[in-house]
């Protein structure tokens, strides 16, 4: 059973939305509580898996991945066996940075980075080439106009 998210948890999960590099005791002090009861309540969120980690974001084109991308994949078959081992080798290509599985004509939609036109071009060659890949539409990105990586909070605008 899943505990209720009380409001001290909803403030704890804003502030480690915005900031995974806050200390515990800055923390504590944003929240309104003391230092070890928070300590316990962002272990306990960790430990449910509500918090799924930390990491750094990174800025892609400053890393040389100049070119974002959509590749939208429709498959032969769709059986479970199929879907899963697609989607396991997908884990297996570094460009791809996330993917999702679909409902509808398409399958699975990939977000890819590469640092040019060519090495995109030859990864969509092999991606064609994958087993059980019907076809492949890709749409290059132009510009992005929204990237946060949050969930919404309570009190948050819809």
């Amino acid at each position: 059973m899943v505990r209720r998210i009380d409001a001290i948890d909803w403030n704890i999960l804003r502030e480690l939305q915005g900031d995974g590099r806050i200390t515990n005791v800055e923390l504590s002090q944003r929240v309104g509580i003391s230092a070890p009861p928070c300590l316990r309540r962002v272990r306990a969120l960790e430990e449910e898996g509500i918090i799924k980690g930390y990491r750094a974001l990174l800025d892609e084109k400053k890393l040389g991945f100049d070119l974002m991308a959509f590749a939208m994949v429709h498959l032969v078959s769709q059986a479970e066996a199929d879907l899963s081992a697609f989607a396991e080798q997908v884990e297996r290509w570094p460009l791809v940075r996330a993917c999702w599985m679909l409902s509808g004509e398409t399958d699975f939609i990939l977000l890819c980075v590469a640092p040019d036109l060519r090495t995109f071009q030859n990864f969509v060659l092999e991606l064609t080439g994958a087993p059980n890949v019907r076809n492949v539409k890709t749409a290059l990105t132009l510009k992005q106009t929204k990237d946060v990586a949050v969930v919404p909070m309570e009190g948050d605008a819809p």
